[in-house]
């Protein structure tokens, strides 16, 4: 999906409400618009992402994963993997909470759609990646020289 089309749908809504005014509220609300237009974006990245949270806690198996190319924004469904073993030097899995502001768990979640993998591999590259560590996948596999 396309989200530049949202985007400039609510462009042009502002532009037409701007239109009973007089040109320098046309301006301004141009301005207004350009200046939004990014933040915009990642709200309905945010929307989206949301979106496929709920929906994948109504699947039996799998998940909806939201991956971001560009402009485009793609809905996947990811079916279970079957499960592998653990890596070689880790012989349990940990859960963590973890709290962050809205702000910061956007720009993650943004990061991740970019790269096209969930958040929790996401935060698990990033977390490896300054401890000095490789990854392969969604499991931890050595360490980088």
């Amino acid at each position: 999906m396309e989200t530049s089309r949202f985007v400039d749908g609510l462009r042009a809504d502002l532009a037409a409400a701007a239109a009973l005014g007089d040109q320098s509220i046309v301006e301004a609300a141009d301005r207004l618009a350009r200046a939004v237009e990014s933040s915009v974006r990642v709200h309905l990245l945010d929307a989206l992402q949301e979106a496929a949270m709920e929906l994948t806690a109504q699947l039996p198996s799998g998940r909806i994963d939201v991956r971001l190319s560009g402009g485009d924004v793609q809905l996947l469904y990811a079916g279970e993997e079957p499960a592998a073993g653990p890596p070689p030097d880790d012989d349990t899995s940990a859960r963590v909470t973890l709290r962050l502001s809205e702000r910061l768990k956007s720009q993650a979640e943004a990061a991740a759609g970019r790269e096209g993998v969930s958040l929790n591999t996401w935060l698990v590259r990033t977390i490896s990646s300054g401890l000095g560590r490789r990854t392969v996948g969604n499991r931890l596999r050595g360490y980088s020289g």
